[in-house]
């Protein structure tokens, strides 16, 4: 008999490997092992991870066979969990958090834990763009972008309280899925806004995106935000059934103006095919909400001054200066101008169904263009944050690349709990767009 180690396919998406993984259980039991053969080699210049796993034997279940990356804020029992910070340096938490321990239960193997910014804020980690070493990968889940896109695991998990899926996806160039607030339980994933905080997911293709949200979106008693979605199943074969000529509305924000060039062309090119292959297309001003900014800040400023004050007080000599400033900001928020912040939230989430009533999804950006040069600064959050305030699902995909060839995207919205609608326009969007930037070669 002759031995066989099957070579990571490189951008494969997870219903793809499981499709392949019920013939050929040589691949199946194997794959995992490949994947972090190919992620300890490309490491020293990726520095996607904080920790690469030792034991990555296939478990059963509906995901076997299947590595997941996990981000750095999320507790898993078996490896550190670092929080992007030195004060949580050596910890290795007592529990899986809610959504690892699922992940073991359906059979996916935990591939690691990936770079984040400092608990998920602003002080960037040492991870480049793979398909740019010189620009950043965004944030805040910079390494589970940069993990998917290097095409080193089918899958992983990130979180996002402003920006930090739809933006390093964007970036990346893979698929980012933001679910409706509350959809997956954030139980021992560490907190910065709980107001805003979301757990998403990256892939490389829709269906892995619906097939990880179907499986993991659930109901935790320690969790007071959480509130599961309506039901549904994913065909692994089959996939998410497509929404047929979906009526989409445009919003271009009155940011529109600054904008790349380059990010405007591809947008517009796929206003131009989405109308010709059938959608009805619309411009649609959304304009109270593009100013809410203000509202935005003061609560993620406040919950997280509130959140991390006392450890930056007794750590100082382990916190980022950006940190310092962040928590010193969030002090000097009055408690009435959060109160007032809050309202307006849920003000606009009241607001945004009858808003967009008639719509199947909003078509927008998901950042300004192509990830900036550098690893200090991890892009503007502009285009994804009012969305996060609303807490309404959303999702980016790859549509082209910039003059420096780094992927652009652009992004789809739902209305709160319409996971499942919404991730049907964006399988029939990527059908139509027909975009795929395969696996950057630059680190291989």
């Amino acid at each position: 008999m002759t031995d066989r180690t099957p070579s990571p396919k490189a951008g494969a998406g997870v219903l793809e490997l499981l499709r392949q993984f019920r013939t050929d259980t040589v691949a199946a039991d194997q794959y995992a092992a490949a994947c972090l053969a190919k992620a300890q080699a490309l490491e020293p210049r990726l520095k996607a991870f904080e920790y690469l796993p030792v034991d990555v034997k296939r478990r059963q279940g509906p995901l076997s066979g299947i590595p997941v990356a996990i981000k750095d804020i999320i507790a898993t029992s078996d490896m550190p969990t670092t929080n992007g910070s030195a004060i949580y340096r050596d910890q290795v938490p007592a529990a899986d958090a809610w959504v690892v321990e699922r992940l073991r239960q359906l059979g996916a193997t935990i591939f690691g834990k990936t770079v984040t910014t400092e608990f998920a804020w602003r002080h960037p980690g040492p991870t480049v763009n793979p398909w740019n070493a010189a620009h950043t990968p965004g944030g805040s889940s910079s390494g589970s972008a940069a993990a998917v896109a290097a095409g080193l695991v089918p899958l992983a998990l990130g979180s996002q309280t402003l920006g930090s899926v739809i933006r390093p996806a964007a970036f990346n160039g893979v698929i980012g899925l933001k679910p409706s607030y509350g959809a997956i339980p954030r139980i021992g994933v560490h907190p910065l806004s709980p107001s805003l905080d979301h757990v998403g997911f990256f892939a490389r293709r829709v269906d892995d995106v619906a097939l990880a949200l179907s499986l993991l979106t659930g109901t935790s008693d320690g969790d007071p935000h959480g509130r599961p979605l309506p039901a549904f199943a994913v065909d692994p074969d089959q996939g998410v059934q497509p929404l047929e000529k979906p009526r989409l509305g445009v919003v271009r924000f009155k940011q529109w103006s600054r904008v790349e060039p380059e990010q405007q062309k591809v947008f517009d090119a796929v206003v131009e095919r989405l109308r010709d292959a059938g959608a009805v297309v619309e411009e649609l001003a959304l304009a109270e909400l593009d100013t809410e900014a203000e509202a935005i800040n003061t609560i993620l400023l406040a919950e997280a001054a509130a959140i991390l004050g006392d450890l930056v007080a007794r750590y100082p000599d382990r916190s980022s200066d950006i940190l310092k400033t962040h928590v010193a900001t969030g002090k000097t928020r009055l408690a009435v101008d959060y109160l007032c912040a809050r309202a307006t939230q849920d003000r606009r989430r009241a607001a945004f169904p009858a808003e967009t009533k008639g719509f199947d999804a909003l078509l927008s950006l998901p950042a300004f263009g192509e990830a900036p040069r550098g690893l200090d600064y991890t892009g503007d959050a502009g285009y994804c944050a009012p969305f996060t305030f609303l807490g309404v699902p959303a999702l980016t995909m790859p549509a082209g690349f910039g003059p420096n060839g780094l992927p652009l995207g652009v992004q789809l919205v739902g209305r709160y709990r319409e996971d499942l609608h919404l991730l049907r326009v964006a399988k029939w969007t990527e059908a139509v767009l027909g975009f795929d930037p395969g696996v950057p070669g630059i680190l291989s």
